[in-house]
């Protein structure tokens, strides 16, 4: 009776053990599926030349938080739900008045701390109109005039000094922004394909999580 009593009481005692071991494992196991996504959805973005600012708004979180649980599971969501799904999915853009999208030339740079340049902003910025050329068949322009070539490797333009434009000589009109009734966004990365992979990963790394056994017998 007390070998009987002993082997039940050892027996609980494994048992629970065993059982917490599963709980770690489980959450382990998400918690690396959870991070691998994450990371690879950045890396996606990044790869698609989107830059890290878009690629950083991808959060993992595993629930419940603070403790290990046979019912882990793992949420990566993106804190800009509408760019990234237009990108995953592919869109067609139009403008929210109903007249242009105007797309920035290299001519157009870009505004403060990289903010895409606007057509309003670049008009702000240079204190300058910028004049609207319809092409029959083609993409029409918003262009800026008086503008002179810049000497040097760098090249590009710059606004004409006051005598430049009294003289008229070397000034040149440069297209500024492209201007277009609507745009195909194509799809740059997938976000399915990713989830399915990692989502098929994850018993290999639940398993991959438990702990050896111990040699204490």
């Amino acid at each position: 009776m007390r070998l009987l009593a002993a082997l039940q009481g050892d027996l609980s005692k494994m048992m629970a053990q065993e059982l917490n071991s599963v709980r770690v494992a489980v959450t382990t196991g998400v918690r690396e599926a959870t991070q691998g996504l994450k990371s690879e959805l950045r890396s996606q973005i990044e790869g698609s030349g989107l830059g890290s600012r878009l690629a950083n708004t991808w959060r993992g979180e595993v629930y419940p938080k603070g403790r290990p649980s046979l019912g882990s599971a793992g949420l990566v969501y993106s804190r800009a739900p509408v760019v990234v799904a237009a990108h995953d999915q592919g869109a067609l853009i139009r403008s929210k008045n109903g007249f242009w999208l105007a797309i920035p030339l290299p001519a157009a740079g870009t505004g403060p701390r990289g903010k895409r340049m606007t057509p309003g902003l670049w008009e702000r910025m240079r204190g300058q109109r910028l004049r609207f050329v319809y092409r029959s068949g083609k993409p029409s322009l918003l262009v800026a005039d008086n503008f002179r070539a810049k000497t040097g490797k760098r090249g590009g333009f710059a606004a004409a000094s006051a005598s430049a434009q009294k003289s008229g000589r070397g000034l040149t009109t440069v297209p500024i922004f492209l201007l277009v009734p609507q745009a195909q966004l194509r799809k740059k990365f997938d976000i399915a394909s990713a989830a399915q992979r990692w989502q098929d990963r994850l018993m290999v790394l639940v398993t991959q999580s438990w702990p050896e056994e111990s040699s204490d017998t």
